[in-house]
């Protein structure tokens, strides 16, 4: 059984921060005190850096099968490794789509060969597969994803009886895309057939709009209610879906929560004009006073987790017309860094972001032993060089797809060594030991 010493590092976890030191025998975290007095196999003196908790993106889409030119597990997890993202959920709409148990289980196949981090999968439900849906183990699938507006994917869910029927008879956690379909249409239908084509991305966040989400978020509340289903809503963007959540019960008691991601907090419809599709995506980003809005419900809990919805493609596929250019931006890498950027302005504590970033997520899934540095938990770990300045470009860049939205600003404070399951996977850019990552499991 291998083992680790990390020494003198400020620890941050539930809220609190301390120097300490870090023993780690196996895949667990064997003892955390001030001082311990042990030999290790290895040691890392972390002095002068921060220690937090491997990051849990819950909200990822890594392109394997079928789109591997864009992004694949073994590229994308490596990425979030480099990032301090020591798992990963990703979505079903790869191509073939997880719409079956074996196609769902092909994915954790491949993982278990090639991710460098841990994993899981959402079982994705459509309007025809609802038995196979009715197969997923919740002990070990993350959830059912089912999207209420089109995507990447064609996945869209709009048979209000196969609705009902999800929200009746899942037993587990649902994930949910909320665009209304039908006001997204309406918009686009104003546009005449030569209009469209002069397009360009500032009329995203028109065409799929303020309105289309709030419709829909609003309608998987209500189905959720009514069944008593355990929704989660994903990607929060504007701020009149804020009303549907409250802050008044713990995260783990709440039977609706919602994730907001870095690129709705991060950037505004201000950003198309020298962005354009690099920042085109579902739901779209918005005018300034939604992410305005968006961050004081992080802060007060109303949002409940912080994700990226990390969705790569390639840059002549972002290079096309508006219509043509597809849905996404890569961010797994960046999205600590994104929130160090106001923590920095003094916007949010790193208290608060380790809550959202690692905390919450493993709350809210119901993850085993994962999201928090405790005697006894899994060792999944990131440290921290705040001091560190650097810029991203494409010298270091991760991503399949090489390219950032990010590119040219600079970042202070930098992730040197990520830890999973006790092994060092990521030190000072050398990436170690690809399969140190395990299939999560749930207390549910």
């Amino acid at each position: 059984m291998g083992s680790l010493l990390i020494r003198n590092g400020v620890i941050f976890n539930r809220g609190t921060s301390v120097q300490a030191d870090i023993l780690i025998k196996g895949d667990r975290i064997e003892k955390i005190a001030p001082s311990i007095d042990a030999q290790a196999a290895k040691e890392i003196d972390a002095r002068g850096k921060w220690i937090i908790p491997g990051i849990i993106d819950d909200q990822v889409h890594f392109r394997e099968p079928g789109l591997t030119h864009k992004a694949d597990i073994a590229s994308e997890s490596l990425a979030a490794a480099a990032g301090g993202v020591t798992t990963f959920m990703e979505m079903p709409n790869t191509k073939p789509a997880a719409l079956t148990q074996e196609l769902l289980e092909n994915k954790y196949q491949i993982a278990a060969k090639t991710s460098w981090t841990n994993y899981s999968f959402f079982m994705g439900a459509s309007n025809d597969n609802l038995e196979e849906v009715l197969k997923t183990n919740r002990k070990d699938v993350c959830g059912i994803k089912v999207f209420m507006g089109s995507s990447t994917g064609n996945m869209l869910v709009d048979d209000e009886e196969v609705l009902e029927k999800l929200f009746a008879n899942v037993d587990m956690l649902i994930a949910t895309h909320c665009e209304d379909e039908k006001t997204i249409r309406q918009n686009l239908d104003t546009y005449s057939k030569k209009s469209l084509e002069k397009l360009t991305a500032e009329i995203h966040p028109i065409i799929r709009s303020k309105e289309a989400c709030l419709l829909s978020s609003q309608k998987a509340k209500r189905l959720a209610e009514k069944h008593g289903a355990r929704l989660h809503i994903l990607h929060i963007s504007t701020k009149d879906e804020l009303e549907l959540f409250t802050n008044k019960i713990p995260l783990k008691e709440k039977k609706i929560t919602s994730e907001v991601c870095v690129h709705h907090l991060y950037f505004t419809a201000k950003d198309y004009a020298l962005l354009g599709n690099q920042i085109k995506c579902n739901p779209a980003i918005k005018d300034p006073e939604h992410a305005a809005a968006l961050f004081p419900a992080l802060l007060d809990d109303r949002l409940d987790i912080i994700a990226t919805d990390h969705a790569p493609h390639t840059w002549n596929e972002k290079s096309q017309p508006y219509l043509d250019a597809p849905s996404g931006l890569p961010l797994v890498s960046h999205s600590l860094n994104i929130m160090l950027h106001y923590l920095w302005q003094g916007s949010i504590t790193m208290e608060k972001i380790v809550q959202k970033m690692c905390h919450a997520p493993a709350d809210c899934f119901r993850i085993v032993d994962r999201g928090y540095l405790d005697e006894g938990y899994f060792a999944d770990l990131a440290i921290i060089d705040t001091t560190r300045s650097w810029m991203v470009n494409k010298a270091n860049i991760l991503y399949k797809c090489g390219w950032s939205p990010l590119e040219g600003r600079r970042m202070k404070g930098k992730v040197t060594t990520t830890v999973i399951n006790g092994k060092i996977v990521y030190r000072d850019g050398e990436l170690l030991n690809q399969g140190a990552g395990q299939r999560i499991t749930f207390d549910r």
